[in-house]
C-alpha cells in the first residue's frame, strides 16, 4: 500500500489541527487524498449523520481516524464506522489517540477504539498517542489572555509536541503502512517543560512578559463549560490536567526521529515562529 498510484487516503477532521497538516503532507508525497469534515473539505462528513459515511469512504484504502470532538462515549459509534470502512475497502487505519492511553481501562473510549482496531483482521492499524500540543498555546486553551496562561497544571512538566511533528509521523505511517502496522507511537517534544518555563520562552520570543498562573481545577473546568465546552467533557479535562500537575506528564522520547528521520521541533523554535500570533 506504499504505492502512491493505488493508495487513496481518507483524512477525517481535515480542517482541524492535525488533519489539515496530515493531508498537506500526504499530498506533498504524491498520495491521493480525500479530506473530510463537516464543511470546507472534499467531502461532507458528520459523525452524527451516517448517511455521509458511504460517500466519504468510497474508493479509499487508508484512513486517518480522529474521534468525534468533545464527545465522551464514542467507541460504539466509531466501531460502526470501522465496520463500514472495512466493507468499503479500507486496509490501514492510523488512529489519533492520546498520550498514555495504553494504561487506560478498556471502557475509556479512546482505549476502546485502540482495542477495537487491534482486534480487526481485515485491516492493519497504527496508533499515535501524542503529548500535549504546542499549538494549544497559540490556538486553544493554553493561549495567553492578558499575557497570562491560566490552567490547573501546578508545577508539573509536559513534553509539548508540535502538531507538525504529529502530522509528519502520521503521514509516514499512512504512506508506508506495512512498516508501521501494529505499532504505537507517542510523539513528544525534546524537552519536558513546566508551564512557567513555557511562558518564559513565549516571553523571550515576543519581548513581552507572559506569566503562568495555577488555578483551582474545578473552577477552571466550570469556566471552560461556560464558554461552550460540554459539561460531560469535564471527565476528560479533569484527569488531563491532573496528570501533568501530579508530575506524570509526557516524557521526551525518540519516536518522531525514529519514524521520520527528523528531530522534533523544540518549544523555543515553535515560540519564535509563532510569536506574531501573541503580539
Amino acid at each position: 500500500m506504499n504505492n502512491t498510484d493505488t493508495n487513496r487516503v481518507l483524512v477525517l477532521g481535515a480542517t482541524g489541527k492535525t488533519g489539515s497538516r496530515v493531508a498537506e503532507r500526504l499530498s506533498a508525497h504524491g498520495v491521493s487524498v480525500r479530506t473530510a469534515a463537516r464543511s470546507g473539505a472534499d467531502t461532507s462528513f458528520d459523525w452524527d449523520n451516517q448517511a455521509t459515511w458511504e460517500q466519504t469512504l468510497r474508493g479509499a484504502t487508508g484512513l486517518y481516524l480522529v474521534s468525534p470532538i468533545l464527545h465522551i462515549d464514542f467507541a460504539g459509534l466509531v466501531g460502526r464506522f470501522l465496520d463500514q470502512a472495512e466493507r468499503a475497502g479500507i486496509r490501514h487505519v492510523t488512529y489519533l489517540s492520546a498520550y498514555g492511553m495504553e494504561h487506560a481501562p478498556g471502557e475509556v473510549a479512546l482505549r476502546a477504539v485502540e482495542l477495537d482496531l487491534a482486534a480487526r483482521d481485515s485491516l492493519t492499524s497504527t496508533v499515535i498517542r501524542p503529548a500535549w500540543f504546542m499549538e494549544d498555546f497559540s490556538e486553544t486553551f493554553l493561549q495567553p489572555v492578558n499575557d497570562e496562561i491560566v490552567v490547573p497544571a501546578g508545577d508539573g512538566a509536559e513534553a509539548f509536541v508540535s502538531v507538525e511533528d504529529i502530522a509528519a509521523v502520521a503521514a509516514v505511517t499512512l504512506t508506508e503502512p506495512e512498516k508501521h502496522a501494529g505499532r504505537a507511537y507517542a510523539p513528544t517534544g525534546p524537552q519536558a517543560l513546566t508551564m512557567t518555563e513555557a511562558a518564559a520562552m513565549i516571553s523571550a520570543a515576543t519581548g513581552r512578559t507572559v506569566t503562568y498562573r495555577d488555578t483551582d481545577r474545578e473552577q477552571w473546568i466550570a469556566a471552560m463549560v461556560s464558554t461552550g465546552v460540554p459539561a460531560e467533557y469535564a471527565q476528560v479535562l479533569r484527569p488531563l490536567t491532573a496528570t501533568v500537575a501530579s508530575g506524570n506528564g509526557a516524557h521526551p522520547n525518540s519516536d518522531i526521529l525514529d519514524v521520520t528521520g527528523t528531530a522534533p521541533v523544540t518549544f523555543a523554535e515553535f515560540a519564535a515562529k509563532t510569536a506574531p500570533v501573541w503580539k
